[in-house]
């Protein structure tokens, strides 16, 4: 299991027939300084200055340009014990999957990957798009081109969604080995004590 206690998963996965979309996001999400294209749209985006490299997160991306090669590369992730927090996935990719197929793929390999659907349109309505995919908290849509603020807005919300997750799913975890030990505890107490009980009664008869 991946220790998000100690480690923040900051992963991403492009897979995107692309390679400019690559770059692109390498740009974005992979470094600490935007190009004054990137940081003057980025300024006019959130209305005011743009942010400084100190304070910008930076994102270890790896890319792919077919969702068969996207998947190899998750279940190599997951085998590892390093998996993706984050996949964007293009929804044309010929002669491949198309994006919605390479989820299901993808999330039967690593359910807990977060995903966002990237497309300039689409062959799939948003009601086909649930009803194979469900209607749940790990699937956003963005449409290109991108603005760099919702790139670098989806790939932190969801990174950190993915993180608090797991820290709460091993909290849980602690909590209920922590419960089962002192539950044997005190079973243990119990049980030494109808032993010192039923001893104490025989010595008396």
């Amino acid at each position: 299991m991946y220790d998000s206690l100690k480690n923040e998963n900051r992963r991403v996965l492009v897979i995107d027939d692309n390679d400019q979309i690559h770059r692109d996001f390498q740009k974005i999400l992979a470094t600490d300084r935007l190009e004054p294209r990137l940081l003057g749209d980025e300024a006019l985006l959130f209305g005011g200055p743009a942010i400084s490299p100190a304070t910008r997160r930076t994102f270890d991306v790896d890319t792919a340009t077919q969702g068969e090669i996207g998947l190899k590369l998750v279940q190599e992730a997951v085998m590892q014990n390093r998996p993706y927090a984050v996949a964007f996935v293009d929804m044309r990719m010929p002669p491949g999957w198309d994006g919605v197929t390479t989820i299901e793929h993808l999330w039967q390999a690593d359910p807990d990957l977060q995903v966002v659907i990237c497309t300039a349109f689409s062959d799939h309505k948003w009601s086909d798009i649930v009803d194979r995919l469900g209607e749940g908290d790990q699937l956003l849509i963005v449409k290109k081109p991108f603005d760099v603020a919702e790139v670098s807005q989806a790939a932190l919300a969801l990174s950190s969604k993915w993180n608090m997750t797991q820290v709460a799913r091993q909290n849980v975890a602690r909590l209920e080995s922590q419960v089962r030990n002192r539950t044997r505890e005190i079973q243990s107490a119990h049980e030494e004590t109808i032993n010192c009980l039923s001893a104490a009664s025989m010595y008396r008869d």
